[in-house]
Parts: C-alpha cells; sequence; structure tokens
C-alpha cells in the first residue's frame, strides 16, 4: 500500500522504538538469575520484535536500534533493579501508544499493536518478582524513621547545643543507635509474622536505609560552617530523599507519587519544626549555653 510520507516517518520512528526494546528486554534477560522474570522478559522481547516486523511490512526497510536508549535503560536496570528500569522505560511509550491508535485508521494493525503495548506487557511486568521490591516496607520503615527522627533531633540539637561538631557526633550516635534497634526491632516483627520475607535480609534493609540516611542527614554539619545553613541543608537532603525514593516506588510499584511525598516530607518537616522550637523554649528556660 502506498503511504503518505509523513506517516511513513512515524512508522519508522514506532520501528526503531519497537527493536530498541527488544535489544534491552533481551539485554537485561540474558544478566537475570531468575528463571522466571527471564521468561517474562524474553516474551516481551518477543513481542516487541514482533511488534517490529509488522512495522516493517509497511516502511520495506530495517532500521537499527538506539544505542544510547539502550545502554541508558540498561545501565538505569542494573544500578536500580530491573523492573524499575523497565518500568521507567514503558512509562515513556504511552505516548507512542497513543500514536499506534490514531493511524488505526490507516495502517490496520496500528489498533491491535497498541492493545498488545499496553494489555498484554502490563499483565507481564505485573509477574516480575524482585527481591528489592520485596522489601519496600523494610526500606520505608528504615527512611521513613531516620528521616522524621533525625530531622527532629537536629533541629532541636541545632539549637540547644548550637555547636556544629557536638551536634555532628550527638546525631551520629543517636542515628546509629536508632538504626540497630529499628533493625533488631523488625527482625523480631518480621519472624514473629511468619510472612515469606526472610528476617535477616529484612532486618538489613531497615538498617542499612537508616544507616545511609543519617549519613546523608549530618554530612552538613561536617563540611559547613554556618549552623543555621547546616540544618537548612539537612532538611533540603531529607526532601531530596524523600522525593527519590517516593519516586522510585510509584515507577517500580505504580503507586501515586504526590500524596505519598507530601505525606513523608510534611511529617519531616513538621517534626523538624516542632523539634526545633522546643529545642529553643529548653534552652531559654535551662539558661544552657555551650
Amino acid at each position: 500500500m502506498e503511504i503518505a510520507p509523513e506517516v511513513r516517518e512515524k512508522l519508522l520512528g514506532f520501528q526503531r522504538s519497537e527493536i530498541t526494546e527488544f535489544n534491552i528486554y533481551s539485554k537485561l534477560a540474558r544478566s537475570i538469575k531468575c528463571e522466571e522474570n527471564r521468561k517474562v522478559l524474553l516474551q516481551i522481547a518477543a513481542d516487541e520484535l514482533r511488534h517490529y516486523g509488522v512495522w516493517r511490512q509497511y516502511t520495506g526497510v530495517d532500521v537499527r536500534p538506539s544505542r544510547w536508549q539502550v545502554f541508558k535503560y540498561v545501565l538505569i536496570s542494573r544500578l536500580l533493579g530491573f523492573t524499575f528500569g523497565v518500568k521507567l522505560m514503558e512509562r515513556g511509550e504511552e505516548d507512542a501508544q497513543e500514536s499506534y491508535g490514531a493511524l488505526a485508521h490507516i495502517i490496520a494493525d496500528a489498533d491491535a499493536i497498541a492493545k498488545d503495548e499496553g494489555d498484554h506487557e502490563d499483565e507481564l511486568l505485573a509477574l516480575l518478582d524482585e527481591q528489592l521490591l520485596r522489601y519496600t516496607g523494610s526500606i520505608v520503615l528504615g527512611l521513613n524513621d531516620a528521616l522524621v527522627e533525625l530531622t527532629g533531633a537536629l533541629a532541636g540539637l541545632t539549637l540547644a547545643l548550637g555547636d556544629r561538631q557536638l551536634i555532628a557526633l550527638t546525631g551520629s550516635v543517636t542515628g546509629i543507635a536508632a538504626a540497630l534497634s529499628m533493625a533488631a526491632s523488625e527482625y523480631l516483627s518480621t519472624k514473629s509474622e511468619e510472612s515469606h520475607q526472610d528476617p535477616v535480609r529484612a532486618a538489613l534493609y531497615t538498617g542499612v536505609a537508616y544507616i545511609i540516611a543519617v549519613a546523608l542527614l549530618i554530612t552538613p554539619y561536617l563540611v559547613l560552617d554556618n549552623l543555621y545553613l547546616c540544618l537548612a541543608s539537612s532538611l533540603g537532603l531529607a526532601v531530596a530523599i524523600i522525593a527519590a525514593f517516593n519516586y522510585y516506588i510509584s515507577v517500580a510499584r505504580d503507586l501515586p507519587f504526590r500524596r505519598r511525598f507530601l505525606e513523608m516530607a510534611g511529617l519531616s518537616l513538621g517534626v523538624a519544626a516542632l523539634s526545633f522550637g522546643i529545642g529553643y523554649l529548653l534552652r531559654s528556660a535551662l539558661g544552657v549555653d555551650v
């Protein structure tokens, strides 16, 4: 059939996208040990190659994959988990699926491919099982507790003590002790629930998430001079950590970002503001001047 030049350009773009995703899914499948996850990714890769073949019937030419896109999404998947990587990539394909449907009156196969891209791949992606996501609750527990408690502690200590090094030392000791306590509590809690999670892994995820948050929030007090700039930087880091983590979860688990981010950020900043006020009142009432 004769195709208008502008339609052919769109089809070539679709073709390039499909062969690019075929390469991404194939590379990821080769690097995954879990047989079930490998089968899912290979099935999606096969679908992408089939879609590429359909578009090729209309364009009559082969196209090369985008090496940058392959490199980018494979790297993201290996650093942050394959579930996050492939779902992030599929988010970017939503506009393409709408474009497929817009060509349905010209290309007979466009509507079927759009449905296949949407429904079938969503079903397959839902089958992916990654260890990191199984322990999301433990990570949330560690991060949320660290951010709420330590931002509050640092805000209170900033006004009560007034010395950067002393605040950093006190915050570090408090944070590490709390991390060990939270890890132990998560171990006992997971063990008592008799869930499919490993209590040791759950405890490690909670403890490590807590300690990472502590290290990041304490850093401004070790490298900056102005006390209130240290506090502002710590609060800014807390908000950045909350935003980054909630974005990760929103993509990997298909959850809403805005509500979760505002709730977690509101708790952390609210506790920090309250602690700052308490620190000021205690310092004034007790006449402490460190």
